[in-house]
């Protein structure tokens, strides 16, 4: 399990040249250590990325739900209609 230190890393390897992997690891003795055992290629590319701590298990609805109910004077029904209210088409 990774020190506490205020930061995780976050490592994106590109799989098969098409999506990224996300793999979860932490700096040991100058380099970074994978939490998970991974089958990357010897001499595959990473992007390393540090982050927060805390964020890591997160997810966008939850890190947004502090902006929940903040804003005021908006039309009763802006979730039904909001394709009216942004972009001009026909009320539902």
């Amino acid at each position: 399990m990774p020190p506490e230190r205020g930061i995780i890393v976050r490592v994106f390897a590109q799989s098969d040249g098409s999506a990224f992997v996300v793999y979860q690891g932490h700096i040991q003795n100058g380099v970074v250590v994978l939490d998970e055992a991974s089958n990357l290629p010897e001499g595959t590319k990473v992007q390393v990325a540090l982050v927060p701590a805390g964020a890591e298990g997160a997810t966008l609805g939850e890190r947004l739900m502090k902006f929940a109910g903040r804003l005021e004077g908006l039309p009763s029904d802006l979730a039904r209609n909001h394709d009216h209210y942004s972009h001009g088409a026909p009320k539902k």
